[in-house]
């Protein structure tokens, strides 16, 4: 059912694929999507994919890391971040059967803290999801512990209610958006 329901948003958002595209393609050449190593499931390695917000060379950490951040942004970058867009072509990744649309956010290949941390906690036992609990309850301005405290939350409380008001809280925060870093 995630895989159908991911392939019917993929074709009603292709105008905003195309669009955004487009855009980036004119702010800053190819390549149009971002790739990065993740973990997945189990501790799983898996390509994620968004669309590109900054520059080609861009060092290859989270973002909060990189010193100067707003220099990297390409000129619609923030506006991606900010409104969750850049996040879409992680529709890919479901289709894949590497991520839901709701669960823990996957940790960057080299957030040791945090995969540790997950692992001690069993939430590494989740599939990752396009949003989740910490996503929907502050996102960015999150520290570590507080984000594991919350997908430890999700772990244990993980129930089709929960999903829906995940799902709700997204789409509002993607209208009126807060909490997110560069």
């Amino acid at each position: 059912m995630t895989k159908i329901i991911s392939i019917f948003l993929f074709i009603c958002l292709s105008p905003i694929f195309a669009i955004v595209a487009l855009a980036i393609i004119i702010a800053d050449g190819f390549p149009i999507f971002f790739r990065q190593k993740r973990i997945g499931l189990n501790n799983s390695e898996f390509w994620i994919y968004k669309f590109r917000t900054m520059k080609k060379d861009t060092p290859d950490i989270a973002t909060h890391l990189v010193k100067e951040a707003r220099d990297y942004n390409t000129v619609i970058g923030p506006i991606l971040r900010k409104l969750s867009i850049d996040e879409l072509p992680q529709l890919i990744n479901i289709l894949k059967g590497e991520m839901v649309f709701v669960g823990p956010r996957p940790a960057l290949y080299n957030q040791g803290d945090l995969i540790k941390l997950r692992i001690e906690k069993d939430i590494h036992r989740l599939k990752p999801g396009v949003t989740g609990w910490a996503q929907v309850n502050g996102r960015d301005e999150l520290s570590i512990p507080d984000k594991i405290k919350l997908d430890e939350y999700y772990l244990h409380n993980k129930s089709f209610g929960l999903n829906i008001k995940i799902l709700i809280m997204t789409g509002v925060q993607m209208l009126i958006p807060k909490g997110v870093s560069h």
